[in-house]
C-alpha cells in the first residue's frame, strides 16, 4: 500500500496551490461552510478500517498489531474493487467506551466506518452506539458484508428449488456477528420461519442462559415458531442450513433435511458441512472457501456499498440498502444461475458499479442520500 498524489507537484507554482499559501483559501472557505469538506478534501471518498483485533479471521484475539496485513487487505480490496480510499487503524484498546470515544474523535477525517474483527457481543453495542453519535455511514463488515452475499446467494438458490421465501425454513448456525445480521437480513427479505443455534442450541426464550443480544434474537426468530431443542431437532426437515459457526454437523444430522436442500457451510477452512458431504444430501451447496463453486465472499459487498453510500453522501447504510445490494448480486447472474452458479464472481467488472447504483437508490428512497 502507498498513499500519491491525484495532481501533480512539479513547480513553486503547484506547491503554492498544495500548501501555503494556497491552502488557506480552502480551509477558511470549509470554516465557513463545514459541508464544503465533501467538495475539496479526500474525506468524502474515504473509509476508516477499525479493529481492535479481538476477532481477526479466523485466528481470534491476536492483537491489534498482528491484525494490521488483514486491515491493509481490506483497504487493497476497497480501492480496487469500489475505488474508495481506506485507511487501516488498529486500536490499542479493547474496551467498549475507549473504542467508541476513539472513532467519534477520528470521525470528521474520514466519510465512513468500517468495523472489522471485533469480536460478539461488544461489536453490536460499538456499532449501535457509533451510529446514533456520527452522521456518516457506519458498517461491521462481519456482520452485514457476510449477510448480503448470503442472502443474494439464497435468493437464487431459492429461484433454483422451487421455494419463495415465506415457505421455506432456515437454520443458522452460530449466533455471533454474522449469524445474527444474516438472521435479521433474511427476515427483512420476507423469511418468516428461521431458527437460529449455538453451541447450547437453538436460541430460544426457553433457555435462561442467553445474553442481552441472544435474547433479542431469539425474540426475532425462533420464539415466533415455537421452535426449540438441540441442532439436529432444528436440522429435521429444513429447507437452509447457513453455517457461520465452525465446528461439524454430522452427516446423519444433514440427512434429515428436507429434499433438495441448500447448504452455506461457511466457515474457513473448514466448512461444517464438507462439499462432498452436502452434495449427498442438498442441490445447491456453498462455502466461505475459492476452491469450491458459490463462495460466499464479503468483497462482493462492501467496496460496492460504500462507492454507494459516499456517492451520495449517505448519513447512514440502512437495512433497504443492504437487501438492495443483495438483490443487485443476484440479479448479476441472471439467466446463466446453475446449482454452481448462484453468485457472481468478485472479478466480475460488474459487481462493484452495479451495487453501488442498486445502494445509492435505496439510500434516497430511504431518505439518507445528501444529494
Amino acid at each position: 500500500m502507498e498513499t500519491v498524489s491525484t495532481v501533480g507537484l512539479t513547480d513553486k507554482a503547484d506547491l503554492s496551490l498544495a500548501y501555503t499559501p494556497g491552502v488557506a483559501e480552502v480551509c477558511e472557505a470549509i470554516a465557513a461552510d463545514p459541508g464544503l469538506t465533501r467538495h475539496y478534501t479526500w474525506v468524502p471518498n474515504t473509509v476508516a478500517i477499525v479493529t481492535d483485533g479481538t476477532a481477526v479471521l479466523g485466528l481470534g484475539d491476536i492483537g491489534p498489531a498482528a491484525a494490521m496485513p488483514v486491515m491493509e487487505g481490506k483497504a487493497v480490496l476497497f480501492k480496487q474493487f469500489g475505488g474508495v480510499d481506506g485507511v487501516p487503524i488498529c486500536l490499542a484498546t479493547t474496551d467498549v467506551d475507549e473504542i467508541i470515544e476513539t472513532v467519534v474523535r477520528l470521525a470528521p477525517s474520514f466519510g465512513g466506518i468500517n468495523l472489522e474483527d471485533i469480536s460478539a457481543p461488544r461489536c453490536f453495542e460499538i456499532e449501535d452506539r457509533l451510529k446514533e453519535r456520527l452522521d456518516i455511514p457506519v458498517f461491521h463488515d462481519d456482520q452485514h458484508g457476510t449477510a448480503v452475499v448470503t442472502l443474494a446467494a439464497l435468493t437464487n438458490a431459492l429461484k433454483i428449488t422451487g421455494r419463495n421465501a415465506e415457505s421455506t425454513r432456515v437454520v443458522i448456525s452460530g449466533a455471533g456477528a454474522a449469524g445474527v445480521a444474516i438472521a435479521k437480513i433474511l427476515l427483512e427479505a420476507g423469511i418468516k420461519d428461521l431458527v437460529v443455534t449455538d453451541r447450547k442450541g437453538v436460541v430460544s426464550s426457553d433457555r435462561h442462559d442467553l445474553t442481552p443480544s441472544k435474547k433479542a434474537l431469539a425474540e426475532l426468530t425462533a420464539d415466533r415458531t415455537g421452535r426449540s431443542g438441540t441442532l439436529a431437532d432444528a436440522f429435521a426437515g429444513a429447507d437452509v442450513y447457513v453455517g457461520v459457526s465452525g465446528g461439524t454437523v454430522p452427516e446423519e444430522v444433514v440427512a434429515t433435511m428436507a429434499d433438495d436442500a441448500i447448504i452455506f457451510a461457511m466457515a474457513n477452512p473448514n466448512p461444517e458441512v464438507h462439499p462432498d458431504v452436502a452434495h449427498r444430501h442438498a442441490r445447491v451447496v456453498a462455502t466461505g472457501r475459492s476452491d469450491f463453486p458459490n463462495q460466499i465472499n464479503n468483497v462482493l459487498a462492501f467496496p460496492g456499498i460504500f462507492r454507494g453510500a459516499f456517492d451520495v453522501h449517505a448519513s447512514a447504510i440502512t437495512e433497504g440498502m443492504k437487501v438492495a445490494a443483495a438483490q443487485a448480486l443476484a440479479d448479476l447472474v441472471g439467466d446463466d444461475v446453475t446449482e454452481d452458479l448462484v453468485i457472481p464472481s468478485p472479478f466480475d467488472p460488474r459487481v462493484g458499479p452495479a451495487v453501488a447504483a442498486a445502494v445509492a437508490a435505496a439510500a434516497r428512497r430511504d431518505g439518507v442520500a445528501r444529494i
